[in-house]
């Protein structure tokens, strides 16, 4: 079997029929990273390989073949951006060297329930470090502990941040699916330039226990994948209930038990989706336009009511908010705090000193906005400014934003050129999925982003699937040849 944008469907058929084995599967990913992550082309993406991978993979083609598969995940080969702790022989280290030796005690919750599903924990793949809180200017992709990741479409290209590798491994075919986190953009940002699929959840739909912060208020993991079924099976995996992050109360009355009822591919008849020209298109190029003009059409014809523009009036209020760096200190902090006995790094300051005593290694790019962090703020998110600017984010962003104009047009979605609608949705802790549109002229991928309110991600699973498979632009890196 070809492995090379195969999906985890066909990956199931194959592992049923005895075509292929878990076990041979972990192999042959193994092999193409070995081909192109780290010779060849030196993408860069993969961080650290599970040693434990093909232990797994061969206990789980085991328990195929004595009691048959868990579900679709059934010895599918995953990978894990490096801020998810994994309680094995694995590092979290959020691509810093600051932690480059720390393992955690546990599984994050997440990766309990990718277990379950009979997922092969494959490895972590690397980030922009800190979740691109590091420093002023440094690229995404960038890690002092893994180096650059490169755009294996055009590697002139950014690859987008933070989730570079999550995007990138799975562009590449270097796993089947991967998990990214987001903060403001770092799923949509990586999956559009790696034209991947990206799921951001609602914030609270899908537990954040187990992974190194940002922020408090718009922290979330979300699978990303070649197809947006492959997406909304890993989806379905990690969407369990934790009673431990109270970020996940309301989700109780609005999550779904299985995700998959919602990939209609007549999705897109009837639906209103609205187009926020104002503001948010003004740093596009003429071929990004016409990507996105061309992907309009598409939807068009399956039946879509496109109401253009659908502008969110609030959108120019939106200013510089100091709420993420305020919540980083404290965040950070609190999980430091948890790590195992013995480790060295407790505290954000720890953290300073320690780049500061390795400043050849570690501060290629310096680290600006961790002394902000770290000498501006509280760590108690009681500065003024901090409260202020939380209750301006949600008026602008989510009442009198996205909200106001979704019932002022009636819509069923907002659609984004590339990531661009996560300067608003990530404020107000919406959920957004990001499809592969198409290519520049220079190869980069370019993609759309459907948005929703809290809890709406059966509706964009309904778009989202129906405008991939009207349009099935996605074509996978050659791997051997750039512009």
């Amino acid at each position: 079997m070809e492995i090379v944008e195969a999906t985890i469907s066909s990956v199931q058929s194959a592992l049923q029929s005895g075509e292929l084995t878990s076990r041979e599967l972990v192999l042959r990913y193994f092999d193409r990273i070995a081909s192109h992550d780290k010779d060849g082309l030196t993408i860069n993406s993969v961080l650290e390989l599970n040693p434990d991978a093909l232990f797994i993979a061969t206990a789980l083609d085991s328990e195929r073949a004595a009691k048959g598969p868990r579900g679709p995940l059934h010895g599918i080969p995953i990978m894990l951006k490096d801020n998810i702790n994994t309680g094995d022989h694995m590092h979290t280290s959020a691509g810093s060297l600051a932690l480059a030796g720390s393992f955690a005690g546990e599984d994050a919750f997440i990766v309990k329930k990718l277990r379950e599903a009979g997922a092969v924990l494959l490895g972590k793949v690397n980030m922009t470090e800190f979740a691109n809180f590091m420093t002023d200017g440094m690229p995404s992709g960038y890690s002092s502990r893994g180096g650059q990741v490169l755009n294996p479409y055009n590697i002139s290209a950014p690859t987008g941040g933070s989730s570079a590798g999550s995007g990138v491994a799975v562009a590449c075919n270097f796993c089947m699916a991967s998990i990214g986190t987001e903060t403001s953009g770092s799923i949509l940002n990586p999956g559009n330039l790696s034209s991947t699929v990206g799921i951001k959840p609602t914030v609270g739909l899908v537990s954040r226990s187990g992974i190194l912060p940002l922020s408090n208020s718009q922290d979330t993991a979300g699978p990303m994948a070649r197809t947006v079924m492959d997406a909304v099976h890993v989806l379905n995996a990690i969407t369990a209930y934790d009673e431990s992050d109270a970020a996940m109360g309301t989700s109780i009355w609005h999550k779904q038990t299985d995700y998959s009822q919602f990939l209609d591919s007549k999705g897109l008849a009837g639906a209103r989706i609205g187009i926020p020209r104002d503001y948010f298109f003004e740093e596009l190029t003429e071929d990004q336009l016409a990507i996105f003009q061309d992907a309009v059409e598409v939807m068009r014809k399956q039946g879509a009511v496109i109401v253009d523009p659908a502008d969110i009036r609030t959108a120019r209020e939106i200013k510089y908010s100091s709420v993420v760096l305020n919540e980083f200190k404290s965040s950070i902090n609190a999980y430091l705090s948890k790590l195992p006995p013995g480790s060295k790094i407790r505290t954000l300051k720890d953290i300073i000193a320690f780049n500061n005593e390795h400043p050849v290694e570690t501060l290629k790019y310096g680290q600006s906005t961790l002394l902000s962090a770290e000498t501006t703020t509280s760590g108690t998110q009681t500065e003024t400014t901090y409260l202020r600017d939380r209750a301006a984010d949600l008026r602008l962003c989510k009442d009198g934003g996205l909200d106001a104009t979704m019932k002022e047009y009636e819509l069923d979605a907002l659609l984004f050129p590339a990531d661009f609608g996560a300067r608003i949705t990530s404020r107000a802790g919406y959920p957004s999925i990001v499809v592969p549109a198409g290519y520049t002229e220079k190869g980069v991928p370019f993609g759309v982003s459907f948005a929703a309110r809290a809890y709406e991600e059966p509706k964009l699973i309904k778009l989202a699937y129906s405008y991939e498979q009207a349009s099935l632009v996605r074509r996978p890196p050659s791997l051997r040849s750039f512009i």
